[in-house]
């Protein structure tokens, strides 16, 4: 590990989930929300906190109260916030998710631009993503400046510092000016990553091919690769290790 540490260094968005109380409807029939925070790298924080290990998070939020909430949400579940910035002039991203009677999820965000976009490269805490073992991000904060070279800087930061790149692409649609788009900037960082999870729907959006077959998730595997994981719900997960030949291994789990 880098540094002897065991440091997990979460990059990217924290915001606010609002779900309906009830199950199966759209965003529009939902008759009352409740709030839950949300963002999946602030999720493996806490997770990696709750299973007993060292976590930080690196983002931005709002100088307000849904922001201040977050952040100790964080402290709260052990998770250092000490690279958590906050801004003044934007507010805390909100996203608005139900899960409908049809089976798909609809998301609906506000974030025009929420504080998460708009984290600077000076404003990283450099120290922090030093010290990090293993460094997490997802694609989200690759959609727009500053955010995005914001998020360059410190997947190159943490790299330098002997860290493992670990990318959960996690696209979200909605937030794309165009799936082409999405698919290009997700894969324009690809190849630098240690360690990449995706989904069984993921594979599908990254390669047009609707199979997690070997031979299809292959075409998302590199020569530096470490790990790739390919989840597949409730039948468990796929997982392809490399070694000095760049050969996987291929093992289905189930949970």
């Amino acid at each position: 590990m880098a540094g002897g540490g065991e440091l997990v260094v979460s990059f990217g968005e924290m915001l606010v989930d609002f779900v309906p109380t009830v199950a199966g409807v759209s965003l529009a029939e939902a008759p009352a929300f409740l709030k839950a925070p949300g963002g999946a790298p602030a999720n493996v924080s806490i997770a990696v906190a709750r299973l007993g290990g060292e976590a930080a998070f690196v983002g931005k939020l709002g100088d307000d109260e849904f922001g201040r909430m977050l952040a100790a949400i964080l402290r709260d579940n052990g998770v250092d916030d000490g690279a958590v910035v906050f801004d003044a002039g934007a507010r805390t991203a909100l996203a608005f998710v139900t899960l409908r009677a049809d089976g798909e999820r609809e998301f609906m965000f506000y974030r025009n631009p929420s504080a998460d976009m708009l984290l600077t490269a000076d404003e990283l805490n450099v120290d922090v993503i030093k010290r990090a073992a293993v460094f997490h991000y997802g694609s989200i904060s690759l959609i727009a400046e500053p955010c995005r070279s914001a998020h360059l800087r410190a997947m190159e930061i943490a790299k330098e510092a002997g860290a493992l790149l670990s990318y959960d692409p996690n696209p979200r649609e909605a937030l794309w000016s165009s799936r082409e788009e999405a698919r290009t900037k997700i894969l324009s960082i690809w190849d630098q990553a240690d360690i990449v999870k995706v989904s069984e729907s993921e594979v599908e959006f990254l390669t047009g091919i609707d199979s997690v077959e070997d031979d299809v998730v292959m075409k998302l595997w590199r020569p530096t690769f470490k790990l790739l994981l390919v989840t597949l719900g409730g039948q468990g997960c796929k997982y392809y290790a490399g070694f000095p030949w760049s050969c996987p291994i291929v093992q289905n789990t189930t949970s």
